[in-house]
């Protein structure tokens, strides 16, 4: 399989993010670690063991900790800086932890950037005891679609042509089959959108530099952006995607997933032939 991004420059990226700490641009980390402890307060369930698998910061593991249900965490990282003390270090999208070891395991906003999802999401289900559960959450479809937009139309005017310069976002939908077919059981997907507002696409970028959220596919292009295209995808940005107050709006849909390892306590699907009534007999009977 092609790879689709360069890991290496994405850990570089979440390295020099790490290293220039700018607690304003953790305002996407901070809220999916909210609308974590929020979806782990629904599950009437306490876990013995849990891990943060590679959510860059401590809000994730710090959220399971305060939650009340959940006795020890631990972290996984790319890199030790990343740790912020004691975790465990792996390479990128591995999973170095014991078959059957967890009871809860949680991601946070990398699983997007990674080139074999149903790999890391299977190496996931393995690491949880039958009957464990994971939560996790990844930008979606339709995530910086105005970015988007505004790059390409001002690459395409100035240059007849444009390179990929925001990464592809998977699709709701598509997200849900991977969990079924990393061998999750009960598997859900739900999005949350959120809209972000900033005086101009410059502030948004910056927040994308500071969260180590920039574009990292391997067939962007080499050669350096121009200055030129940016005050013009700016200049579209603003045409297209501003409010009245000519502030611009940013989308971040938020792709929430949840699977549970199988286990033969849980509520199965009916057997073909079943039911003790046909649906046939249903629609005849309302016609």
């Amino acid at each position: 399989m092609e790879a689709l991004f360069d890991t290496d420059l994405i850990i570089a990226r979440k390295k020099r993010a790490k290293q220039h700490t700018d607690e304003g641009a953790a305002f996407l980390m901070k809220r999916a670690a909210e609308d974590l402890a929020e979806r782990l307060s629904t599950v009437d369930r306490h876990f013995k063991k849990a891990a943060a698998i590679f959510c860059l910061t401590p809000h994730a593991a710090d959220a399971l900790k305060e939650s009340g249900k959940v006795d020890t965490v631990s972290r996984v990282e790319a890199d030790p800086i990343l740790l912020d003390g004691e975790g465990v270090v792996a390479a990128p999208e591995t999973l170095p932890l014991e078959p059957q070891s967890l009871d809860l395991a949680v991601s946070l906003l990398t699983l997007h950037e990674t080139n074999d999802t149903p790999g890391m999401l299977a190496q996931i289900r393995k690491a949880l005891k039958p009957d464990g559960l994971f939560l996790g959450a990844m930008a979606g479809a339709g995530t910086l679609q105005e970015l988007r937009e505004a790059l390409l139309h001002a690459e395409t005017e100035l240059s007849g042509g444009a390179a990929p310069r925001v990464s592809p976002f998977a699709d709701i939908r598509d997200v849900g089959g991977l969990l079924q077919r990393a061998g999750f059981a009960l598997p859900v997907a739900d999005l949350e959108t959120l809209t972000v507002r900033y005086a101009n696409m410059f502030d948004l970028m910056r927040d994308l530099r500071a969260m180590g959220a920039t574009s990292a596919l391997r067939a962007r292009s080499r050669k350096p952006a121009s200055r030129a295209l940016f005050i013009r995808a700016a200049q579209i940005y603003a045409e297209r995607f501003a409010d009245p107050d000519g502030r611009i709006r940013a989308t971040f849909n938020i792709v929430w997933i949840s699977g549970w390892a199988p286990h033969a306590s849980q509520q199965q699907p009916l057997a073909p032939g079943s039911a003790k009534i046909s649906l046939k007999d249903v629609l005849e009977k309302k016609g």
